[in-house]
């Protein structure tokens, strides 16, 4: 994942909507490698690598997260067509459309 694609995922982050979570989304990229994000009650950590308990774990392709994320791809519809599988608790990855909304 680029620096770029990290920094993004910061300023797009609401620690509003992250009030009182305690969650780690690991996401194991196809072409960049894994990372996982520690939300923890308004806070993001990002941090490459495999975290050893996860929430939820998320394996897709970078385009994937991105189209999610920018709302073009409903994380459903990612899901049925395979190009997004998760495991854990699945439910929070509907949340994070709200944890990183797009601005603007």
């Amino acid at each position: 994942m680029s620096d770029s694609t990290l920094d993004k995922l910061h300023a797009r982050f609401d620690p509003e909507a992250a009030r009182g979570m305690d969650e780690v989304f690991q996401f194991h990229f196809s072409d960049a490698g894994d990372y996982h994000l520690v939300v923890q009650d308004g806070e993001l950590d990002v941090q490459e690598g495999v975290h050893e308990e996860p929430s939820v774990s998320l394996s897709l392709s970078t385009e994937t997260l991105k189209g999610v994320m920018s709302g073009e791809i409903s994380g459903m519809s990612a899901v049925m067509s395979g190009r997004l599988k998760a495991t854990g608790n699945v439910m929070l990855a509907t949340k994070l459309g709200s944890l990183f909304p797009r601005r603007g």
